[in-house]
C-alpha cells in the first residue's frame, strides 16, 4: 500500500526488541543492555497503549503492525484516525480497505482530507463506517479534481445521538430535503460547502437541539439567497461571506434568530443586501468586520446586550441611520476602526448611547482626507461615560496632523473625568518623527488629574 512508511517511533519500537541485542562478555553490561533493550512499550496495558498511539499519525501506526505478532492487529483498536491522500499518499482505496479492517467499537475523530481526486469517491460508505463507529468528531475536506460537488448522504443524516463535532469543508453539496437529527452535535463548521436551497440550511440547522458553536465559510451566495440561521441553543456564531466577486449587488442576506447567542463573529466583505438578527439578549461580545451594512439600525440595535463590540465597518454612508432609544447598558469595551470622515459620527453616537463604557480603542483613518473646515458633530451634552467611568483610552495611528483626529482627540483628553491611560501606540519611525504630537498632546486640557499619556 502506498504511503505507508515507518516512523522514527516505529524504527526505535523495532530496535527495542530484545532479539536484537549483542551479547556481552562482561556480565554487567549484558545485564545493564538488556535492560535498556527490553520492549517495555509491547507488554504496556492495551488501554493504556492505545491512548498512547491515538497521538501518533495514523500512517505511522499502521506501520507497527509489522513489528512482531503482538503489534498486528494493534492499529485496528485506535480510536483516532486520519487519511490524508495528498501528505500520506493514501489512496481512496487505501482509506476505504482500511476503514473494513478497522475494529474499534467507537471513532473519538475521524479526519478525512481527500485531495484532486478524480475517482468516484463513495462517500456514503465512508461516512455509513463512520457513523457505524458512533465517531464522535467527524472533519471532511474535499478537494475535487474538476471541481465538481460531490453529495453528502443525507439519507445516513436521520438519526445520529453520538456525533458532537462536525466539519465539513470545500466541494461538497448539502442536499436535506427532510429534518436531520443529530442530537449530540454541539460545534459545527461549513466551510465553502454547497447547499441545494434554502430548505436544505432550514433542515440541517433545526436538526441539531443542541448546536452551541457554528462557523459559517461562504463566497457570495451562489446556492442560497437567504441564509436563516434559526438555533434556540447557539451560543458561538462566526459568519465569514466574501462577496468580492459580485459589488453590483444581488449578494443575498441572513437572517439570525439566536436567543442564547453570547459571541457573534462576523466578516463580510461587500455585496450583502440585507442581515436580520432577530434576537440576541444574551449578547456579551461581537466583532463586526467589513460589514456594509452596519448603518442598518437592525444590527446596532440588536447589540445592545453586549459587554464588549468591535466595529471595523467597510464603509458608512454620509446619513447613518441610529435605531432610537437604544441604550448599550452593559458595554464596557468598544473597538472602533474609522475608514471614512463620518466615522466619528457613529463614535458620536456609541459615546452617547454608552454610559458604562471604560475601555475605548480607537484604530484611525489612513485613506481619506480631512475636508478644509470641518468640524465634528460632537455629543450635544457630555457623554455619562466620559463623566464617570471612561478608564482607558488606546488610539492606534493616531493622526495627529489630521484636524478630524485632534479634534477628537481634545474633546475625549478634555471630558473624560475618570481617565487613567491614554495610550498612543505607534511605530518606533514615526514616535521619533512626531514630537510636535507628543508636545501637541500633551499641552491639551485633560480632564483627569490622574491620566497618563504613554507613547509606545
Amino acid at each position: 500500500m502506498g504511503g505507508i512508511y515507518f516512523h522514527s517511533c516505529s524504527i526505535a519500537l523495532l530496535n527495542c526488541n530484545p532479539s536484537n541485542s549483542t551479547a556481552k562478555i562482561d556480565g554487567e553490561s549484558s545485564r545493564t543492555e538488556d535492560v535498556m533493550n527490553k520492549d517495555i512499550i509491547s507488554e504496556l496495558p492495551e488501554a493504556l497503549l492505545l491512548h498512547i498511539l491515538s497521538y501518533v499519525p495514523t500512517k505511522d501506526i499502521i506501520a507497527t503492525s509489522v513489528l512482531s505478532k503482538r503489534w498486528r492487529s494493534v492499529w485496528k483498536m485506535v480510536s483516532k484516525l486520519s487519511f490524508d491522500t495528498d501528505i500520506d499518499h493514501f489512496s481512496t482505496e487505501d482509506v476505504y480497505r482500511l476503514l473494513i479492517l478497522h475494529k474499534a467499537p467507537f471513532l473519538e475523530s475521524l479526519y478525512l482530507y481527500i485531495h484532486n481526486t478524480s475517482a468516484r469517491l463513495n462517500i456514503g460508505f465512508v461516512i455509513g463506517i463512520a457513523f457505524s463507529r458512533h465517531v464522535r468528531e467527524l472533519v471532511m475536506v474535499l478537494f475535487h479534481e474538476d471541481q465538481t460537488r460531490v453529495r453528502f448522504p443525507s439519507v445516513l443524516c436521520s438519526y445520529n445521538n453520538t456525533l458532537e463535532v462536525l466539519n465539513l469543508s470545500q466541494d461538497l453539496l448539502l442536499d436535506f430535503p427532510s429534518r436531520v437529527c443529530f442530537s449530540a452535535l454541539r460545534e459545527l463548521h461549513l466551510c465553502l460547502v454547497i447547499f441545494k436551497d434554502e430548505a436544505s440550511v432550514c433542515n440541517l440547522l433545526s436538526g441539531c437541539p443542541r448546536l452551541q458553536d457554528l462557523v459559517v465559510v461562504r463566497i457570495g451566495n451562489s446556492d442560497v439567497g437567504t441564509y436563516t440561521i434559526d438555533v434556540p441553543s447557539l451560543q458561538r456564531l462566526t459568519l465569514q461571506v466574501d462577496g468580492s466577486h459580485n459589488r453590483s449587488g444581488g449578494g443575498g442576506g441572513y437572517v439570525i434568530n439566536t436567543p442564547s447567542l453570547k459571541y457573534l463573529n462576523m466578516e463580510c466583505l461587500y455585496c450583502i443586501d440585507f442581515c436580520l438578527i432577530e434576537n440576541a439578549p444574551e449578547l456579551v461580545e461581537a466583532k463586526i468586520n467589513h460589514v456594509s451594512d452596519i448603518d442598518n439600525e437592525n444590527i446596532l440595535a440588536s447589540l445592545t446586550s453586549a459587554k464588549r463590540l468591535s466595529f471595523l465597518p467597510l464603509y458608512l454612508p454620509l446619513e447613518i441611520k441610529y435605531p432610537t432609544g437604544s441604550i448599550f447598558y452593559q458595554l464596557v469595551s468598544l473597538e472602533l476602526h474609522i475608514h471614512k470622515i463620518n466615522g466619528w459620527n457613529l463614535l458620536s453616537f456609541m459615546l452617547d448611547s454608552s454610559p458604562k463604557l471604560q475601555i475605548l480603542k480607537l484604530i484611525g483613518r489612513y485613506r481619506e482626507e480631512c475636508p478644509v473646515g470641518w468640524e465634528w458633530n460632537q455629543p450635544k451634552r457630555v457623554p455619562e461615560c466620559l463623566l464617570l467611568h471612561l478608564e482607558t483610552l488606546v488610539w492606534t495611528r493616531y493622526g495627529w496632523q489630521r484636524e478630524d483626529e485632534k479634534q477628537v482627540a481634545t474633546y475625549i483628553l478634555k471630558n473624560a473625568r475618570q481617565l487613567k491611560k491614554a495610550s498612543f501606540p505607534m511605530e518606533q519611525e514615526e514616535l521619533e518623527k512626531s514630537r510636535e504630537m507628543l508636545n501637541g498632546l500633551a499641552s491639551l486640557d485633560r480632564g483627569s488629574t490622574s491620566c497618563h499619556l504613554v507613547f509606545e
